[in-house]
């Protein structure tokens, strides 16, 4: 009877985790749906974003998202060990408002980002660059490095239509 039960325990457990894995996946379907439906109006290109948040500092990853029903170019960025999310209008590529970020799932985000920029000599721009020439007709949708096996690299989410795909490239 007892091993009737846990078999039962381990089915309910099962399709627990089954079901909320699935609910993830089809959130983060809806959010690439609601962000490529978005990025179909003109907006200017990760790169140039980067760029124009260089003025507030390094920047240390960027990405658009579809926030609030709006879409937002956010671009973290560190100076004089201070970390901030700086909003570029992807309209014109102009930065609109930069936040200093002191706390929480954030600060912990550009504390691990810093950390992946902080032992290479290469930028996100020229990763970004190497994988738009490497994976022609796609453009970037974010940029975010990351320490694997004790070597950065760069997550880089590119879309093309509502298609999107992930690639890496190593910073030098």
């Amino acid at each position: 009877m007892r091993a009737l039960a846990g078999i039962g325990r381990g089915v309910v457990v099962a399709a627990l985790v089954f079901s909320s894995r699935t609910a993830l996946c089809q959130e983060a379907e809806k959010n690439d749906s609601a962000l490529a439906t978005a990025l179909r109006a003109k907006h200017v290109a990760l790169a140039t974003g980067l760029t124009s948040a260089a003025a507030k500092g390094q920047p240390i990853s960027a990405k658009y998202e579809y926030e609030d029903g709006k879409l937002q170019l956010s671009v973290y960025t560190q100076k004089d060990q201070q970390f901030y999310e700086v909003i570029v209008n992807h309209h014109t590529g102009r930065v609109t408002k930069t936040e200093k970020i002191t706390e929480g799932d954030d600060l912990k985000a550009a504390q691990d980002q810093s950390a992946a920029m902080a032992s290479v000599h290469g930028s996100l721009g020229s990763a970004v660059r190497k994988a738009l020439r490497e994976n022609r007709g796609y453009e970037a949708m974010s940029a975010k490095p990351v320490l694997e096996s004790g070597k950065a690299t760069v997550a880089i989410t590119l879309r093309r239509g509502k298609a999107f795909k992930n690639v890496s490239e190593p910073l030098m």
